[in-house]
């Protein structure tokens, strides 16, 4: 997968019926043009049209990188 990098997106919801706070994930596929992301990086995506089966979002900006060891 070059050129592509998988966003990790966390939230927190409430089960409707017994009011538990449930955390859950989303992970989207975008595309990264320059391919600058590293593996721990904070990000920035927007939607845009589709460019493969599974990407529909760009990297629009790095905020925070991430701890490199």
């Amino acid at each position: 997968m070059n050129k592509t990098v998988v966003v990790a997106v966390d939230y927190v919801k409430r089960h409707r019926l017994y009011r538990k706070r449930i955390s859950r994930t989303s992970r989207f596929m975008a595309h990264d043009e320059q391919n600058e992301c590293k593996p721990g990086d904070l990000v920035r995506i927007e939607e845009t049209r589709p460019l493969s089966r599974h990407k529909r979002w760009v990297v629009r900006e790095i905020v925070e990188r991430g701890v490199q060891f």
